[in-house]
This record gives structure tokens, sequence and C-alpha cells, in this order.
């Protein structure tokens, strides 16, 4: 029943993020357009430092039998302190704190055990909906930014490189069969400190984001028949970025 409230929280959480950020980006285009060139110059102008970004989650180096299925999705929110580094304010350092919930959907099946967990994969002839794990990431990026901005421009190109580390809040494992009872438990052989690098490219509106992760999904002592599950995530998707 706790993690139950748990999960319901985090989404809620997520959603009133999600409706304050299209009101202030919003707000945002109107006083452009109201204020027009009364607008004072500010020369010390930062930019980009709220996000909220939309990925497809990759599971690269899995076993041959692990196959995906359905969507698996990300969610990224947050904010970065933009830290000028130059007298154009073209090129930047950022260091942020934000939130990312990532599902994975597979035949890979996570089994809730005495003591711990164990996997198998799914018979192909199986009957189900969806299979997958969850996890909610407190998240810390840093980035060295470069792009072609100015006090009165709010089209540019962007191209922000880093480094993200998160910690897993909470992670579960869910199977949905076609009939039956669903199967939903809270998941600790999900690593808890995972890192990777990140790629932001783009103009104005819309930009491109990769992640490449360089910690396993899973901990080292995770097995599948006998082997290691050494899965590493590679996360595609668009970001947005305003103020």
């Amino acid at each position: 029943m706790v993690r139950g409230v748990f999960y319901f929280s985090i989404f809620t959480v997520m959603k009133k993020c999600l409706l304050v950020f299209l009101w202030v980006l919003t707000a945002q285009g109107a006083m452009a357009q109201t204020n027009g060139d009364t607008v004072a110059l500010d020369t010390r102008y930062l930019e980009d430092q709220f996000y909220i970004g939309l990925t497809y989650n990759f599971l690269l180096e899995k076993p041959d039998v692990v196959n995906q299925s359905n969507l698996s999705y990300g969610l990224q929110m947050g904010f970065i302190k933009d830290m000028p580094i130059n007298a154009g304010r073209t090129v930047a350092l950022g260091l942020g704190l934000g939130y990312g919930l990532y599902s994975y959907y597979s035949n890979l099946q996570a089994v809730e055990l005495e003591e711990d967990f164990g996997y198998l994969i799914i018979d192909d002839e199986a009957d189900f909906k969806r299979n997958k794990i969850e996890s909610h990431m407190i998240e810390v990026p840093f980035e060295f930014r470069w792009r072609s901005s100015n006090e009165v421009s709010y089209k540019f190109w962007r191209v922000y490189t880093g480094f993200k580390v998160g910690y897993a809040l909470g992670s579960r494992s869910k199977l949905v069969p076609t009939e039956g009872a669903k199967t939903s438990f809270y998941n600790t052989d999900i690593r808890k400190f995972q890192y990777g690098l990140t790629f932001n490219f783009g103009y104005n509106t819309f930009n491109l984001h990769a992640y490449y992760s360089l910690s396993n999904l899973f901990d080292d002592n995770v097995y599948l028949d006998g082997d290691p599950i050494d899965i590493k995530p590679l996360r595609l998707g668009i970001v947005f970025y305003i103020l």
C-alpha cells in the first residue's frame, strides 16, 4: 500500500510540474510578443535553465534472448544553472538537478522470491500484454554548453555535451498478463547509482537528446541462466528548454 501511494505521489508531482512548465512557456511567448522592442537589453542574460524531455529507451549489450517490446519511454525534467564563461555568453557551464522516469519493456521477467529476485525469459508463445522495469530517478546533469545566442534573440543553435549522475529513488518490475492478476513489486536489483554521457543538439524549440549509460542497469550480482545481466540503457529523444 505504501509503495502504491509513493508511485501515485510521484505521478501527481510530475503532472503538476509539466503543467507549470507549459504555463511558463506560454507566458514567456506572450510577454515577448506584448513587449516587443520596448524590452531593455539584458547583457548578462542566462539561457536554457529549465528543461523537459521525452525519450525512447534502448537496451544495449543485452543477452541475445532478451527482446524489447511496446514503447519503452522516458520523461525527464529539471533545472540547470547556466554559468557563462566568456564575454559573449555563448560558452557556458551548466549544473542542475532534475527528475527522470524511465520504463523498459521486454521479455525479461523478474520474479520475486523469498529473499531476492530471479530472472527468466518469457516464452514466445506466452500470452501477456506487457512486462516492464520502471525507475524513478533523481538526476544531476553537468554540461559544457555552446550556443549562438545573444541578448535580443530567442532563436539560436545549441550544442550541449556533458555527464549525468542519477540515483534511483524507487524501481519496480511489473507483468500484465492477458488474463489473470498482474504482478508488481519493488525491485532492489536495479542499480541505485547510474551515470552516463549526454549530448543535446538543436535550434530554437526542438532539440535532439541522447544519453548513453556507462553503468549497468542492474547490480553486478544479477544473473540470467548463470550469466550476469550486463545491460546498458541508451536513451534517444527530444528536449525543450526555457528561460
